[in-house]
């Protein structure tokens, strides 16, 4: 990713939940690029948009000033990660893609949650 020494880091930009979210999201977008034209607007799109949810919520949450705001926007970001589970589980039901890809993606997935769950609970009144 090209940074200038000029550019203003973002708080979010600093979460490892937001930089594995956003490899997530380019893993999506390269794995539904193989997927069959008829699902462009089903399963391509869907996957698509969750996996840019989730870090786009961890962003956006990021700039929020109460706690329970951000908590808000990382339980969004939870539900777009188990969303995509569920469209990958389905995709992989349909055979758009070999087993090797769906545990690599999965993976990924449950690291994405783990790491946001820890988020979640930093954020929750102690």
């Amino acid at each position: 990713m090209f940074k200038s020494p000029h550019m203003k880091t973002f708080s979010f930009e600093k979460l490892i939940a937001w930089q594995k979210a956003r490899e997530l999201a380019s893993e999506i977008y390269k794995t539904t690029k193989l997927f069959p034209k008829d699902e462009l607007f089903g399963l391509t799109s869907q996957m698509r948009r969750c996996a840019v949810s989730i870090a786009s919520n961890l962003a956006e949450g990021s700039g929020r000033n109460s706690m329970k705001d951000k908590a808000r926007f990382t339980e969004i970001a939870f539900g777009s990660a188990l969303e995509l589970l569920n469209q990958l589980i389905l995709s992989f039901d349909f055979e758009y893609f070999e087993e090797q890809k769906y545990i690599e993606i999965r993976e990924k997935i449950t690291e994405v949650t783990v790491l946001i769950n820890g988020l979640y609970k930093s954020q929750l009144p102690k």
